[in-house]
């Protein structure tokens, strides 16, 4: 863990949980791509950068979930970086409370209040073209995250951040977060058709080609809204869609997965009620979901 991983003449990753991008600006200044979910990490990406001698001029995080910002303010405070991210997710990342606020739906509780949902604050800016070096370019990756972006280089390699997860992680949890289902849809659609050197997803493996992987990430989403639908066959409250989702997936429910879990299948259900398949009914003060009939 926390190997640099070499794929260009300048491009390189770190192998964390989540990966770490990394791209030399010259022989001596570096930027990375994201920086781990914790204090710990970065204090293992300054590591790597004080053996190789490099000078970390700027952290570029793709969205602002507390696993890739974790290492910021580490690094920021010991080296003086710049840190830039997209829209709301700079605003997170500079008012962390947001995510498991976010998540739960209200002042989150301290069950949900540690270092996988609440990352330390740090300093950040609005990502712009103007603050990018010239060897990157934005990809709009909308979907996982409010204004998730990844970074394709001028060397031709993608850095893809959460837009999708590997086979053995979908098979073994099945739902996997997502906060716009339709955007996420499309981003998916476009990664699908997407040529490069080679791939870097945050939470799989590097390829040369992405799209079998982007496509198995769609037939799941499509496979856990049918299933959504079949359940509202007739009126359902929330809690018993969450509870017949973790028992057919097999999942196992405590505050973290009621939350991020729960946040998901919020979303399939906006999306699912949006497209016309299903309609919610209020009765007894309570909101049943229903699919539409036909």
């Amino acid at each position: 863990m926390y190997e640099l991983i070499q794929l260009t003449e300048k491009c390189y990753y770190i192998q964390s949980p989540a990966k770490i991008g990394l791209v030399k600006l010259s022989d001596s200044d570096v930027c990375i791509i994201d920086s781990g979910n914790d204090k710990e990490a970065g204090r293992r990406i300054k590591r790597i950068l004080d053996e190789k001698n490099w000078t970390l001029k700027a952290i570029y995080n793709t969205h602002s979930n507390a696993d890739h910002i974790g290492g910021n303010k580490y690094l920021q405070d010991r080296t003086g970086c710049n840190i830039y991210a997209k829209g709301i997710e700079c605003d997170i990342t500079k008012h962390t409370v947001l995510e498991p606020a976010f998540l739960y739906g209200g002042y989150p509780c301290k069950d949900l209040r540690h270092k996988f949902l609440l990352a330390r604050e740090s300093d950040a800016e609005e990502l712009t073209d103007e603050n990018l070096p010239g060897c990157l370019k934005t990809i709009d990756l909308k979907g996982h995250f409010f204004n998730m972006v990844g970074f394709r280089t001028d060397d031709d390699v993608v850095y893809l951040a959460d837009c999708l997860s590997s086979k053995a992680t979908l098979d073994k949890y099945c739902i996997s977060f997502i906060y716009d289902v339709g955007e996420y849809i499309n981003t998916l659609e476009r990664v699908k058709t997407m040529e490069a050197k080679i791939f870097v997803p945050s939470h799989a493996e590097a390829a040369d080609n992405i799209a079998d992987l982007a496509q198995y990430n769609i037939d799941k989403v499509c496979d856990i809204a049918e299933e959504i639908v079949n359940i509202c066959s007739e009126p359902i409250c929330f809690e018993k869609i969450l509870q017949k989702l973790f028992d057919k997936y097999k999942l196992i429910m405590n505050f973290e997965q009621y939350v991020l879990v729960g946040s998901t299948v919020r979303s399939y259900l906006s999306w699912l009620k949006d497209n016309g398949s299903i309609d919610v009914v209020f009765k007894d003060n309570m909101l049943l979901w229903e699919k539409m009939k036909n």
